[in-house]
């Protein structure tokens, strides 16, 4: 592998290891915001992102516990995401990409991108019924706005884990051969 490649591989690397943390953090912050909501909701203003639904668990608490368990399962998947990115490219041998680790990495970040675009248009689409239903939610839309985003990249990702699986049979066939 050239210089070039090695560089912007690793580069990427860091760049993942970045995510991760920005991401781990605001999983961490917005698990905060819900323990702080249910026990001192006077300091919420305070908090990360200033996600005040003490409103709606005053009106209707099984509502407030969807809408906060959406938040907190798409942000802890999206960290976890990233955590299966920074093994795969730890641990990839890029001399010999296809091997079985790699193709079962793959395959898990397209299992874990389609399963945070299925969870994010479901609160999505959830939040809409509880805007009719008269809650103040538009400050929530960022939390699942790419939801068909995820969709097409877990699509394209299980896809590319697919290829990746069949060239891993055939590199194997191709060792027992020779």
């Amino acid at each position: 592998m050239s210089k070039t490649n090695n560089f912007v591989f690793w580069a990427l690397y860091v760049v993942a290891w970045l995510i991760f943390v920005g991401l781990s953090i605001e999983a961490g912050g917005l698990l905060v915001n819900f323990f702080f909501s249910l026990y001192n909701p006077e300091i919420i203003p305070n908090l990360y992102q200033n996600l005040d639904l003490s409103e709606m668990y005053q009106k209707d608490k099984r509502a407030f516990f969807g809408i906060y368990s959406f938040i907190l399962v798409i942000s802890f998947l999206k960290a976890f995401l990233f955590y299966i990115v920074i093994t795969l490219m730890h641990k990839m041998d890029l001399s010999k990409p296809f091997n079985s680790f790699v193709s079962h990495q793959i395959s898990r970040l397209g299992y874990f991108t389609l399963s945070i675009g299925l969870i994010s248009f479901i609160a999505r689409q959830w939040s809409r019924t509880l805007m009719h239903h008269g809650y103040d939610i538009e400050n929530l839309a960022q939390f699942w706005s790419d939801s068909r985003a995820f969709i097409l990249m877990g699509a394209i990702i299980y896809i590319i884990a697919m290829i990746f699986q069949k060239g891993v049979d055939l590199q194997n066939e191709n060792d027992l051969t020779v």
